[in-house]
């Protein structure tokens, strides 16, 4: 099921029909430069890669983490901004009903798969000209292009006035218009992954190996003794579990598929943790694929920090302007990073209690983060602790009467 829709508008020139990339299309270029090491996989579409555990599984952690992180609207006003009630429009930025959360999945989404978001521009505020409603396109639909120096863009085929176009990408690229798609730069670790996956399958299905073998290093067994010697041997085994007699020389080995002895295991592991790296540090070890670490209370703590400053940061930052497009100046949007770093209750009332102490907030201001009423005497400051002074010297002990 795709994650976009076109919305049918009774505006002239919009068609429903399904587009070709262009010519020399930057997936093109791309794709001339992959490997064919894997060339039974087909990554013809970015929803194709999803066929690995670990793209899906480090996309959707990605695009729901930024998704459903608190976002606030602040203005600047000197040295502390002021917070503001964040606008209608914004919490349903595609008038869809679906809200703000699903619009920066989807966008986050496409950043990932294509590198690009594209989007129609429905509405723009008439007094500042800022953003107010962005339907976004599948990336697929679309395509841009210089022209005279100047971008193109194509959707379904039909050109998109530069008025209407919505268009941002990452891993941008000289001379072109679109950016990279980490999903086509990294197809033969992709594929790598699908090959591998689609192999264990079938060995399990097919059927095509033995499940053990029964040898004799005594003598020569001919066909008829061979059979006569497993048909005894399976009716013991499929019996009533009693004893079974065996002669002289004959060795039994089951074949077993372990972590350990298979390479096809090793290497799935492998390929579905480099596929997790294509989006990031931390991200496979949140997963909870092999790297090589354990797995203690403190480094799942940095785990935590890593995948915020290194992998998820740089999408929380894109997203944030995206929303600065959607405000007036001087106002902002900014996510709060603090429901990332969830904390323990011990941790969070020490954290309360350093902020008072320190007098950089008040009661009533930790009341509300814990969603409790405010109290008529919550809004002065704490004071801090009374130092007590310590001698350099212990005091002598009194004499003994």
């Amino acid at each position: 099921m795709s994650l976009w829709w076109t919305r049918r508008d009774d505006k002239p020139g919009q068609t429903q029909e399904r587009s070709r990339w262009p010519e020399a299309s930057l997936e093109q270029v791309m794709a001339s430069l992959m490997t064919r090491s894997y060339s039974e996989v087909d990554l013809s579409s970015a929803e194709s890669s999803l066929q690995s555990v670990a793209v899906w599984s480090a996309v959707d952690l990605i695009a729901s983490v930024v998704s459903e992180l608190p976002l606030d609207v602040y203005r600047e006003a000197g040295d502390v901004p002021v917070k503001l009630k964040t606008p209608g429009y914004m919490e349903d930025p595609d008038g869809s009903g679906q809200g703000k959360e699903d619009w920066t999945y989807r966008a986050v989404y496409s950043w990932l798969m294509r590198g690009n978001v594209y989007g129609d521009i429905l509405a723009r505020s008439n007094a500042g000209g800022f953003l107010q409603q962005v339907d976004l396109f599948h990336p697929d639909a679309v395509s841009g292009s210089l022209t005279d120096g100047r971008p193109v863009y194509l959707h379904n085929g039909q050109h998109v006035p530069d008025s209407r176009i919505y268009h941002r990408r990452v891993n941008p690229v000289p001379g072109y218009v679109e950016g990279l798609s980490p999903i086509q730069l990294h197809a033969s670790t992709i594929g790598l992954s699908l090959t591998a996956s689609k192999f264990g399958l079938q060995w399990f299905q097919d059927g095509a190996h033995p499940t053990a073998l029964l040898t004799n290093s005594e003598s020569t067994i001919d066909e008829g003794q061979a059979r006569s010697v497993k048909d005894r041997f399976l009716a013991t085994l499929r019996g009533r579990r009693e004893p079974l007699v065996m002669g002289k020389g004959w060795d039994y080995k089951p074949i077993q598929l372990t972590a350990e002895e298979s390479q096809f295991l090793a290497t799935q592991g492998y390929s579905a943790a480099e596929c997790a790296r294509i989006f990031g540090p931390g991200i496979a070890e949140i997963l909870g694929y092999e790297t090589g670490g354990s797995m203690t209370y403190a480094n799942i703590q940095d785990r935590e920090l890593t995948l915020l400053k290194y992998a998820i940061g740089r999408w929380i930052r894109r997203m944030e302007r995206i929303w600065f497009q959607f405000l007036p100046r001087p106002q902002f949007a900014k996510y709060n990073r603090d429901a990332l770093l969830e904390t323990n209750t011990m941790q969070r009332y020490q954290a309360h209690a350093l902020a008072l102490n320190g007098q950089w907030k008040v009661v009533n201001e930790v009341r509300e983060k814990e969603e409790l009423t405010p109290v008529p005497w919550g809004d002065t400051p704490t004071s801090p602790p009374a130092a007590v002074p310590v001698d350099d010297e212990a005091p002598e002990p009194e004499p003994e009467e």
